[in-house]
């Protein structure tokens, strides 16, 4: 069990009912073994947005406008989560071909020093029975974890050794500027949907919100630095 309580960003593909499936069975092992997690398709703006633009009731018009800020939001978010909202990251490599997002968010992690483990169990490779070195490197380790109850115990080992090599010096001082952005405009979006109780509301009002969230974040002064960068 977890001494002290951490939270988990579950990281990987989400896009069909099998993907999910296999998301959150990642999560609810490690909520049974004492961590917190966070669920892009469960937590995150992904569950309200992905069928968006075949919504009956969504125009062409309201879409367009929405998704140009949904695009930045959803990064945004993510990036936020990852780097304060979360302690360690799990990435679910499993499917033909790693999916892309969850490469750039493990890569993310792997920059700022946190913990993270990659889960995999799907005998395609693309190197003869390897994956990419650029992928696996990411775990810190060069490996993968089989199976889905030792991601816990994996998770805890990689920490352990990163807080060896001593304090982490990715802080608030080192974080690149462009970063630093994405993350001032991930946390009004964030707190926006926390005060909104945004996951509560039923879908005509969560779309009503999303409308509201895209005029709001249009004056942003954290947007207006992203639209310049």
């Amino acid at each position: 069990m977890v001494q002290t309580k951490r939270r988990v960003y579950c990281s990987g593909p989400l896009f069909n009912p099998e993907e999910q499936w296999g998301m959150e069975a990642i999560a609810a092992t490690l909520e049974k073994a004492g961590y917190d997690t966070f669920l892009p398709q469960r937590d995150g703006l992904e569950k309200y947005v992905m069928g968006l633009a075949n919504d009956p009731k969504v125009t062409n018009r309201m879409f367009r406008r929405i998704n140009k800020f949904v695009n930045r939001a959803i990064f945004s978010v993510d990036v936020y989560q990852i780097l304060e909202g979360c302690d360690y990251l799990v990435f679910n490599m499993n499917g033909r071909v790693p999916d892309e997002g969850g490469v750039v968010e493990t890569g993310i992690a792997f920059a700022a020093q946190k913990p993270l483990v990659i889960y995999k169990k799907d005998y395609r490779t693309k190197f003869n029975g390897s994956d990419n070195s650029m992928i696996t490197g990411l775990s810190y380790t060069f490996s993968t974890v089989t199976s889905m109850e030792k991601i816990p115990t994996e998770l805890e080992r990689v920490a352990r050794i990163l807080e060896s090599m001593g304090p982490n010096p990715y802080r608030d001082n080192n974080i690149p500027p462009h970063v630093k952005k994405v993350l001032s405009f991930g946390r009004t979006v964030w707190k926006f949907l926390s005060v909104a109780r945004f996951f509560d509301a039923d879908d005509a009002k969560r779309l009503d919100l999303l409308d509201q969230l895209a005029a709001m974040c249009e004056e942003s002064p954290a947007m207006a630095r992203l639209q310049k960068a």
